[in-house]
């Protein structure tokens, strides 16, 4: 009777100390690090609030990489005199001043 009140004991003791264990508060890990891709032009906050009607494009964004000049191609009208087509990294066009880079229209790809 000894040895079975023992057990008895020992394996409510065991019991006891698991759920102890258990109990302990749960801390998230770090998150998982993001992968690194290329962003567009206006992504990770490099546009600094000018991707809108009424902003300025950058000089470095109105290099022959980002000129539109077969417009219609993309079913867009002639750009008025002194403006020109832009694309941006998303697929959008802006539509720009030549001389001042000010942003006229914004016309949505469509994806």
């Amino acid at each position: 009777m000894k040895k079975q009140l023992a057990a008895i004991a020992f394996c409510s003791a065991m019991l006891m100390s698991s759920q102890f264990a258990m109990a302990q508060a749960y801390r998230p890990g770090p998150p998982p690090p993001q992968q690194q891709r290329y962003r567009g032009m206006y992504d990770q906050g490099r546009h600094e609030g000018w991707y809108k009607r009424g902003g300025r494009i950058p000089p470095s964004y109105r290099g022959s990489r980002y000129v539109v000049t077969d417009y219609r191609r993309y079913r867009l009208r002639p750009p008025p005199r002194g403006y020109q087509y832009i694309r941006s990294d998303n697929g959008d066009f802006l539509l720009a001043a030549v001389a001042t880079g000010a942003i006229l229209s914004i016309i949505a790809a469509s994806h």
